[in-house]
């Protein structure tokens, strides 16, 4: 179980039994709001708040590797699986370019993790491929890896989509922005918000600013694109250590 939803009179409660479900630190998860809640009036219509707590991805990997490490004969399969998968994915991605109109070379490259395949496009107009904030790209990964049959979850191949590079420029781009945005929060002792973030995105901040003891990251709203809130936590760390 890498996620749990729970309820609570206030978000902080809310997080406290999400806390409890997955019997980790709060350091170990991110938050998404669902719900603010509200409190109603004479006791009517009162609302609980609610959260979905997802753990980070070095405590799965520590939670899985406790329960049930990683048999070695598997490997052989899984990279098996990949090839034949990226090759299916080149395919796939090939014919809707030229459905699209567009004219480009597919090529296939070892993504940054093993158990990645990237799908390189290589044509004239990259922007409009990538679209705005990488929405367009997005889509495109989303239809590849569906068609062609990546599973759901953290197990087995994945399937990435990229163009000129773009996932590592944009990956860098929100990190130097996660950065500064984390200190402009600690400096001024204010809440700052990031609008309309995808999924992946908000990911990406959620990581770079995990280490800081000083500020603690959630996601509002509903849907794919949420906003992010970096909000300043005092030494956030030493008061979970107390």
């Amino acid at each position: 179980m890498d996620h749990v939803e729970a309820e609570g009179d206030s978000i902080d409660k809310a997080i406290e039994n999400a806390l409890k479900l997955l019997g980790v630190e709060r350091d170990k998860i991110t938050v998404d709001i669902l719900s603010e809640g509200k409190k109603g009036i004479l006791g009517f219509g009162s609302q609980k708040a609610r959260i979905r707590a997802t753990l980070r991805k070095s405590a799965i990997d520590l939670l899985a590797s406790e329960l049930q490490p990683v048999p070695v004969e598997e490997q052989p399969l899984v990279a098996a699986e990949a090839a034949a998968m990226g090759q299916k994915a080149k395919e796939i991605l090939a014919e809707i370019l030229n459905l699209m109109g567009i004219s480009a070379e597919v090529e296939l490259r070892v993504g940054e993790k093993t158990d990645e395949t990237v799908v390189e496009i290589r044509a004239e107009n990259s922007g409009l491929l990538i679209g705005r904030k990488g929405q367009t790209l997005e889509a495109l990964q989303y239809l590849v890896s569906r068609i062609a049959g990546e599973r759901g979850g953290t197990e087995g191949p994945h399937i990435v989509v990229d163009i000129e590079n773009y996932r590592q420029r944009r990956r860098k781009s929100l990190e130097d922005m996660a950065l500064r945005l984390g200190e402009k929060a600690k400096r001024q002792r204010k809440t700052v918000t990031v609008d309309a973030l995808s999924a992946a995105d908000r990911r990406i901040i959620h990581a770079a600013l995990q280490d800081d003891p000083w500020v603690t990251t959630k996601s509002l709203g509903q849907g794919s694109y949420r906003r992010l809130l970096i909000i300043p936590e005092g030494d956030r760390r030493r008061k979970e250590e107390a």
